[in-house]
């Protein structure tokens, strides 16, 4: 397994993370972790070298940390690095704050957090880490010994990356990068700012939610035909990988045979060239054209108030939209095929736009539009 060492952080740490917002579920429900494969994948990923486990407070609706402890627990503490997060939004007092970290610790069954990090720090949350002191309370945890480094994830605009770095001293950042983002959410600026100021990098969403494995017909084409052997998202990890700065990219890997995947890609690590960056161009312009939405599944915006099953709508109208690139006569049909696989409750149409969704969505993405748009189009199919 590929390693990298950061002179500020003095230890190795696996160029691959087991991200473990997306483990392996019981009918699709978040909540229902098939925690024996979540032990089997954990026990795997530790054989092969991976040592960087990522999780957060409020993923799988509050089971990730629980069942990242039960599993990792089972295994040396020295062996694996642990990364849990600080949900700033549901903060409203330091003794809140203090709370949640004591339940983090339980759940995790350990009496130190490796890499802590305040989550999402947008302009709302970062009016909290301020106003309530949180940095200074986890500075003083970090002091304690219950906390080795503290660092900070973000999904927004450079403008506020540069607040948030002159407001307080960290030890790495964590920010979502893949070759799609890089120009559209400005990642690339994200990361320059980052380097530049000698703070590690994490990636998250490499594989944009998964959406990178499963890319456009004519994009799959471009990638077969350099490297037949190749998969679409060992792609996605080399072009996080390959960036100098970089010190672990965070797969959320739901299933062994992605596990496997991915671990083939660092066993034996090898950056990108010039003439596969070209083609990852190629086929980000052609997964724009396709895609209408820009969600990665991460589930912030759930659960709706109505029930509507916000991320699953969002897959099945973009899987439509790569469709209509290739047939359009059959990209309706297949829409409404999947569309009706929904329960009622979940569908689109019962979305009735109150914008709560919206406000947690680290894309920003005006969900309440395009499930009109989703609504509309099921309509139209139904009716023809």
């Amino acid at each position: 397994m590929e390693k990298r060492l950061f002179p500020s952080i003095g230890r190795e740490i696996s160029l691959l993370g087991f991200g473990l917002m997306r483990l392996p579920t019981f009918g699709g429900q978040a909540k229902n972790i098939d925690y024996p494969t979540v032990e089997k994948m954990v026990d795997r990923a530790l054989e092969a070298g991976i040592n960087y486990f990522d999780t957060a407070y409020v993923y799988h609706e509050g089971e990730s940390e629980t069942n990242a402890g039960r599993a990792l627990s089972r295994h040396n503490r020295a062996d694996y690095h642990v990364a849990t997060k600080l949900p700033l939004w549901i903060v409203s007092s330091a003794q809140r704050a203090e709370s949640i970290f004591a339940e983090q610790l339980q759940k995790l069954q350990t009496d130190y957090i490796d890499f802590y990090l305040a989550h999402n720090i947008g302009a709302s949350s970062f009016k909290i880490l301020e106003d309530l002191k949180v940095y200074d309370i986890l500075s003083q945890k970090k002091q304690a010994g219950q906390i080795r480094y503290l660092g900070f994830s973000v999904h927004d605009s450079p403008q506020h990356l540069d607040k948030i770095l002159a407001a307080h001293d960290w030890d790495f950042a964590q920010i979502q990068l893949n070759y799609i983002d890089w120009v559209s959410l400005k990642s690339e600026e994200l990361y320059q700012k980052l380097t530049a100021k000698n703070i590690p990098v994490i990636i998250m969403e490499p594989v944009r939610g998964g959406a990178l494995a499963n890319l456009p017909a004519d994009a799959e084409k471009l990638l077969r035909t350099y490297d037949p052997k190749a998969s679409s998202a060992s792609w996605a990890l080399r072009f996080a990988a390959s960036l100098p700065g970089v010190m672990t990219v965070l797969s959320g890997m739901s299933a062994p045979d992605q596990m496997e995947d991915n671990l083939a890609t660092f066993s034996s690590f090898k950056p990108l060239n010039d003439a596969e960056r070209v083609i990852l161009d190629k086929v980000a312009t052609s997964f724009r054209l396709a895609n209408a939405v820009p969600c990665t599944g991460c589930r912030y915006c759930m659960d709706c108030p109505q029930g509507v099953n916000i991320p699953i709508n969002l897959s099945i109208y973009n899987q439509y939209r790569a469709m209509m690139l290739e047939n359009q006569q059959l990209a309706p049909l297949m829409f409404g095929n999947y569309y009706r696989t929904l329960v009622e409750s979940e569908q689109a149409v019962n979305c009735l736009a109150c914008g709560e969704c919206s406000t947690h969505c680290p894309q920003n993405i005006s969900i309440s539009d395009h499930l009109k748009q989703i609504a509309d189009l099921a309509a139209s199919i139904s009716d023809s």
